[in-house]
């Protein structure tokens, strides 16, 4: 389970790395059932990218793998391709969306997104390991 404590803890590491990029992000914590627990929009950060950080939390606990990975077997040609069409356009197939695990077991993920695909990749694994 992610408390709104957790995602606290999540989104404040997240902020931390976002910060020390020089890059305002949007960062939302899902909890096991992928539900929203928490979202921040940093000062600056688009607007746009506040529905792509909250459905990357909800890819990467609804599947159990980050969305940099997800992508990369949803190229065309690849297992899942298509997959982006699901959940009622929902999956979000680039990077920033990493699980949370406690105990070895995903029981939620985080999302970011506003920066480039490395940088949402980077301030969403701070995100993570501030959890565990």
């Amino acid at each position: 389970m992610v408390t709104l404590e957790d995602a606290r803890k999540i989104i404040s590491a997240a902020e931390k790395k976002a910060g020390e990029l020089g890059q305002p992000m949007n960062i939302a914590v899902a909890d096991t059932g992928g539900n929203l627990v928490a979202h921040v929009r940093m000062d600056g950060a688009w607007l746009g990218s506040i529905d792509i950080s909250i459905n990357k939390a909800f890819t990467a606990r609804a599947f159990d793998i980050s969305t940099r990975d997800l992508a990369k077997f949803s190229q065309p040609g690849g297992q899942f391709y298509g997959i982006h069409a699901s959940n009622h356009g929902r999956v979000m197939i680039f990077a920033g969306g990493v699980p949370v695990k406690r105990a070895g077991k995903v029981v939620g993920a985080v999302g970011v997104s506003g920066g480039t695909g490395e940088q949402d990749q980077a301030v969403a694994e701070a995100g993570a390991k501030a959890f565990g």
